[in-house]
């Protein structure tokens, strides 16, 4: 038993060296792995459907370089399954360690591929295969950053610590449109013969930052003590996979809950890039604009979490897509009118009003909904089967929707609308986990009856 005390002392919320080490690495090694993932999405909207999908018209070459970034969010899905399982029975660390180096390696590789005037059609060939390698990793990332951030953090500091994680994603998309930005100031020729090629390549040095980080922190130790807990009792342990889908109800209303947040994300990111671009903004600006978006994205996930632990997650969530349906009209104008202080403006309101508050708490509020020994698996599941429809293809419909209106607006509107009503429907359906062994599956102490102690359920 008291080797047993050793190891839960090791990483307990309490240790808060050890909490800022893990929210230190879960922070830096999302922002690697989304920068990577994310450089992809900006280059897919500005660069790849000139490079790979020469011989389209330029807005059907448009279309196939947005249907590739698809099938990376297709693939996300497939690396929740995967890292999920074992991440839920053989620790969320060495599945955070893979994944990075996963997609190190697949990002490194895009740098170095061939164009389509080089090899013809086996460039976007090979572009959609590395793409899917990117996409299994960051399937499998987003749940170990997060689940590793929630698990060491004291139960009323979860929604920030989460936060903290999510915050790598806009970082990481700050660091790759700087680095396109950076480098599409070179003559365009230079630029499109090799410049784009250096982001990517960069990857490799990150990823080294990333593993430094990922190495030096403890086992989760709420699954450590699960771990134990499961050995010492001998039962026969279903599949994790099994466990969530024989209770659906948290998964299939994360799901819907989530369609908003990746919708709006597509729209301001991926979408808003191109409209911006194709209304009169250079390529420089553009890029520009995204870094000082996604430094204000940051700002919003972590104020949003921190607010989630104070006023609920499920309120926080609501507000950014409550707001995001108010705001995508007016988001539409600015960004078309070919001005660069109103593109910015845009963009800053959206990042940090909408996109803010609708991924800030997201990490605590999925994490919430399932036990310890399912919670990788479940959590990665719903938030990556949505990020699939409302990320993958959002931006394929939100063209689609454009060129069916001749440009015009409407359709849109009533598609984020949509969207959002039917988000907010879920989010106001999902409930919270109540009893003890809830409680004690999200490592919150039961005070026993003598102490005075009542079981009130934990905040969703």
């Amino acid at each position: 038993m008291s080797a047993t005390r050793k190891e839960n002392r090791h990483g307990r919320p309490s240790n808060r060296r050890e909490l800022r080490r893990v929210l230190l690495a879960s922070y830096v090694g999302s922002a690697v792995e989304y920068y990577d993932f994310l450089l992809y999405v900006t280059a897919s909207s500005l660069v790849f459907g000139k490079l790979f999908f020469g011989d389209l018209s330029p807005t059907a070459g448009t279309i196939a370089s947005l249907a590739t970034l698809a099938v990376g969010y297709v693939s996300r899905p497939l690396g929740a399954l995967v890292f999920g399982h074992f991440g839920d029975r053989l620790g969320r660390k060495s599945m955070l360690i893979t994944t990075l180096v996963m997609m190190g390696v697949s990002t490194t590789l895009i740098g170095l591929l061939p164009t389509s005037d080089q090899v013809g059609a086996l460039a976007p060939v090979l572009l959609i295969v590395l793409r899917v390698v990117q996409g299994v990793s960051v399937g499998g990332e987003w749940g170990g950053a997060s689940l590793m951030a929630f698990e060491h953090a004291p139960p009323h500091r979860r929604g920030f610590a989460t936060s903290l994680s999510a915050a790598g994603g806009p970082t990481g998309t700050a660091l790759a449109a700087g680095a396109l930005g950076l480098f599409s100031l070179m003559p365009e020729d230079q630029f499109f013969s090799w410049g784009w090629r250096i982001p990517f390549l960069l990857s490799a040095a990150l990823v080294g930052i990333g593993l430094w980080t990922r190495l030096k922190v403890s086992e989760s130790p709420l699954f450590l003590q699960q771990k134990l807990e499961r050995e010492e009792s001998g039962a026969p342990q279903a599949a994790p996979l099994w466990e969530v889908l024989r209770r659906p109800r948290p998964l299939v209303l994360a799901f819907f809950g989530l369609l908003a947040t990746f919708t709006f994300y597509s729209l301001v990111s991926s979408f808003g890039l191109t409209y911006a671009r194709d209304h009169g903004l250079g390529l420089s600006a553009i890029l520009g604009i995204q870094v000082l978006g996604g430094l204000a994205c940051v700002a919003g996930y972590v104020v949003s979490g921190a607010a989630s632990d104070r006023f609920g997650r499920r309120t926080v969530i609501t507000f950014g897509a409550v707001a995001g349906c108010l705001f995508t009209y007016p988001f539409m104008l600015l960004i078309g009118s070919g001005e660069a202080p109103k593109t910015m403006l845009a963009f800053l309101v959206m990042f940090g009003v909408v996109v803010g508050p609708l991924f800030g708490p997201t990490g605590a509020f999925l994490s919430e909904q399932f036990d310890t020994g399912s919670r990788y698996t479940g959590a990665s599941l719903g938030y990556q089967a949505a990020s699939t429809i409302g990320g993958g293809f959002a931006p394929l419909i939100l063209v689609s929707l454009l060129t069916a209106q001749d440009g015009g607006h409407g359709l849109i509107l009533l598609f984020a609308i949509g969207v959002g009503v039917l988000s907010v429907v879920a989010l106001a359906a999902m409930r919270p986990r109540t009893g003890p062994a809830a409680r004690q599956s999200a490592g919150v102490p039961i005070p026993s009856a003598d102490e005075g102690g009542s079981q009130q359920p934990e905040k969703a």
